[in-house]
């Protein structure tokens, strides 16, 4: 297996992470709320020319052209030990491309960056029968958060 390519994305790559990021709706059962659009991903993180970018990803080209698969973080500006929080909001690939590797170099380039940082922790949710995604993040150390209930709140 040959070692798989990861680069954060830009605006070239906003029609392909939005096909990725679609597909992950569909996967996890909001398509039906799903707004992005390419202008939004290059408004809010894309463009190398923001100063504070909302998000940034990292993307592993497929073999044949496009995007195998990706991975969108966010950044918690510091609380109580002044150092940046991670979000993984996405990890996703391509159903076609599983199993080559793609996921755990994403989550490496992740890991990479929230070490760049300094970040605290890295933190991301998992669909409670997402058995397979249990799997993969435990064997990079992983594991459910048992000290806090996670809550939501719609505003609007």
């Amino acid at each position: 297996m040959s070692p798989v390519a990861v680069r954060r994305a830009g605006v070239a790559d906003a029609p392909e992470l939005l096909r990725l990021m679609r597909a992950l709706a569909e996967f996890e059962r909001y398509a039906d709320r799903f707004a992005v659009t390419e202008a939004a991903l290059i408004e809010r993180g894309l463009d190398a020319t923001l100063a504070s970018p909302q998000f940034i990803a990292f993307v592993a080209p497929a073999a044949g052209g496009g995007l195998a698969g990706m991975a969108v973080i966010v950044e918690r500006a510091f609380t109580f030990d002044l150092r940046p929080s991670l979000l993984l909001k996405e990890l996703f690939v391509d159903p076609a491309a599983r199993a080559a590797g793609i996921g755990s170099a994403l989550m490496a380039a992740v890991l990479a960056h929230a070490r760049a940082r300094s970040a605290s922790n890295l933190v991301w949710d998992v669909l409670p029968d997402n058995e397979a995604a249990k799997a993969f993040y435990r064997r990079w150390g992983g594991a459910p958060v048992q000290a806090w209930e996670r809550w939501a709140l719609r505003p609007a």
